[in-house]
């Protein structure tokens, strides 16, 4: 597995049985029942991930599109689940975000430190899951 492969995994799905359209914007309240995550956690997730901006409206009221949530689902997977560190996820997030430029005809340059660490962190982690769950079934 890539390290990029963590990131392209599906998150597990909502859980809103509310009735409203699946495009629907939804308030921070729904969203926390749904996800089981509480509304104080979503707010300082805003501050740390810059890349999750629910659409406010008057009053400062929070209203998440169906791109915040599964954002916010692939948060609460990475440090929640996957161990990362709040640190660590947004980095993550950061990387999948970056525009990829357009490789040469030539070898392809040898990984910098921080990626070459991220992609190490990536492999330890899943080790240790995998390590952890075969202790519990012993």
């Amino acid at each position: 597995m890539s390290s990029g492969d963590f990131l392209d995994r599906p998150a597990e799905p909502a859980g809103f049985a509310d009735g409203k359209d699946p495009e629907a914007l939804r308030t921070i309240g729904e969203v926390a029942k749904a996800l089981g995550i509480r509304q104080h956690v979503l707010r300082y997730w805003e501050e740390q991930f810059p890349m999750l901006r629910p659409v406010k409206r008057s009053g400062g009221r929070r209203y998440y599109r169906p791109s915040d949530i599964k954002l916010v689902e692939t948060i609460d997977r990475l440090v929640h689940r996957e161990g990362y560190t709040l640190k660590g996820a947004k980095m993550a997030l950061q990387a999948k975000a970056a525009p990829v430029a357009a490789p040469e005809a030539s070898a392809p340059p040898p990984l910098s430190a921080p990626v070459a660490n991220f992609a190490l962190r990536a492999r330890l982690i899943s080790l240790r899951s995998a390590l952890a769950k075969a202790l519990d079934q012993a």
